[in-house]
């Protein structure tokens, strides 16, 4: 590679992870508040089989809300505003995008409509192992209905995000669904006790998050000039290209979701408890997913979307090149962590009121089979928007088809011997699956070239990983410790195994010629 190409993949990587920083600090915060609901919902509710009922009213719009809106909508409306930013005039982008809000809007208000008046057939669809005589069923459907409006406030809150996003304003979007975790914590200590069934609770706060999450984004649209008021235009070439693209990347963008509602199917057979045990360890598995490699995505789109319509193939393989260095870089390790510290975390963070020692136990192995698959998690939102932002969403879904076909094999074959365990890991191999084939595509096309360096950063990436993971596997008490163990005491020696475990990683690393001055020039 000629010399100032080499001079400037870094700087186009320095510029990568300074909008990924920005993104994952802001997402940092609000997972911490989403671990700090998860305690709370854990302390209150358990793995009860009312709490399975919310889980799954919480995670049928969830799964939409990806498809709709943060999966397939941002795969198709971002690269078409980049390229209504780069060939026309800002009246044009804003008309635009009203029509796309309207488009999106009267879609997603039907859906909803539709969504509420059938949630007990929604709930027999996606739950069907609900119809037993536990009251999940009924349970479940009323919660349903007050969650099912969230997907049309957060879909629209997902389209006031890709325009900030498109126009470099990271912050509002990264630091938005705080309002979700705050919601929730203020409505299971607030409200529960006053209703009669105090898990609906949660449904309302739900609802009220996503107005408010829809409403905080308001203002920044403004700061721009991109507040419209949307408009129904179906025959605009604009909003039918949005759409032309959307239809396939439903499933490219949102192969994992739909793994993990495959599982939530499958689990409601299982005994009770299941959903509730793959929910908690999802939920601490998402917390690296969402700080780092949901950053790095959502960073990647706008930026390769950019350079392909300015015609820079160049800098479109260095960026995902950049991107696949950082998200290994923090994946791996955060992988390895996980699987080692499985039991200590889910006894620290959900070991508490009506979350009992067996619930830890189930959690934390779905936790490990999960923690395998973080790599292929990863890949996927890193290399996907490599073909989005080409406005090819048919590859990915061709691709995205494989692996859910790998899931369901691999789901029904594993959860007899493994039962929810056997679901989560099933889900793993398929995201891994997913990654490996979107990879094999970027290279057979020629559209990512590696750069110059790769066996060595796999080689010392590998020792770190390797040290670390001997070091908190030799500072880690027992897991009947962990379990007896005080608060307080597991608090600190959790901070302590994070705070060791970071250190011999970076350590290691540095002894190999990555200290900090050459990490922060080459990634900062």
């Amino acid at each position: 590679m000629p010399e100032q190409d080499e001079q400037a993949a870094p700087a186009r990587g320095a510029g990568l992870l300074r909008a990924g920083a920005i993104v994952g600090g802001l997402t940092f915060v609000s997972r911490i508040l989403g671990l700090a609901r998860d305690v709370v919902i854990a302390t209150l509710f358990g793995a009860r089989p009312e709490a399975d009922a919310f889980f799954v009213a919480f995670r049928i719009p969830n799964l939409f809300r990806r498809l709709f809106a943060e999966g397939a909508f941002s795969a198709g409306f971002v690269p078409v505003l980049a390229e209504y930013r780069s060939a026309r005039q800002h009246d044009e982008v804003r008309r635009f995008v009203g029509r796309v809000a309207g488009a999106l809007g009267i879609t997603l208000l039907l859906l909803t409509l539709i969504g509420m008046l059938a949630a007990p057939l929604v709930i027999r669809v996606f739950a069907p192992g609900f119809d037993g005589e536990d009251g999940r069923h009924a349970l479940a459907s009323d919660m349903l209905r007050i969650t099912f409006p969230y997907l049309f406030l957060i879909s629209l809150t997902a389209l006031c995000a890709g325009v900030l996003n498109s126009f470099g304003r990271f912050a509002v979007p990264a630091i938005t669904p705080v309002w979700l975790n705050l919601s929730l914590i203020a409505a299971a200590l607030g409200l529960a006790g006053q209703l009669d069934e105090p898990i609906m609770a949660l449904a309302w706060g739900v609802l009220v998050a996503g107005l408010l999450q829809f409403v905080f984004q308001l203002p920044a649209l403004r700061r721009i000039d991109m507040l419209v008021a949307p408009r129904i235009a179906p025959r605009d070439s604009g909003v039918r290209k949005v759409v032309t693209l959307m239809l396939p990347a439903m499933f490219g963008a949102s192969v994992s979701q739909l793994n993990l509602l495959i599982d939530t199917v499958l689990a409601s057979f299982l005994v009770a408890g299941s959903i509730a045990w793959l929910y908690y360890a999802d939920r601490l598995m998402e917390l690296p997913l969402g700080i780092f490699a949901i950053a790095l995505g959502t960073v990647l789109l706008p930026r390769l979307s950019r350079e392909h319509a300015e015609g820079a193939p160049e800098a479109f393989s260095a960026t995902i090149d950049q991107g696949l260095r950082l998200g290994l870089l923090v994946t791996v390790p955060a992988a390895a962590a996980l699987v080692t510290l499985a039991n200590p975390l889910i006894a620290t963070l959900f070991h508490y009121g009506a979350m009992q020692a067996h619930d830890v136990g189930q959690a934390a192995h779905a936790l490990m089979a999960y923690s395998l698959g973080l790599i292929g998690f990863t890949g996927v939102k890193i290399l996907a928007p490599g073909f989005f932002a080409r406005q090819d969403t048919r590859t990915p879904v061709r691709i995205a088809l494989w692996a859910m076909g790998v899931n369901v094999v691999l789901n029904l074959a594993l959860i007899l011997p493994l039962a929810h365990v056997g679901l989560a890991l099933a889900t793993s191999i398929a995201a891994l699956v997913n990654a490996g084939l979107l990879l094999r595509g970027l290279l057979a096309a020629g559209i990512w070239r590696p750069q110059a360096g790769w066996r060595m950063f796999l080689a010392q990436l590998a020792g770190a990983t390797s040290g670390m993971v001997v070091v908190l596997l030799l500072a880690s008490p027992a897991a009947d410790v962990w379990l007896g163990a005080s608060l307080s005491d597991r608090v600190l020696w959790t901070s302590l195994l994070v705070l060791a475990g970071v250190v011999t990683y970076f350590g290691i690393l540095a002894l190999c010629g990555w200290g900090p001055r050459r990490l922060l020039r080459a990634y900062l």
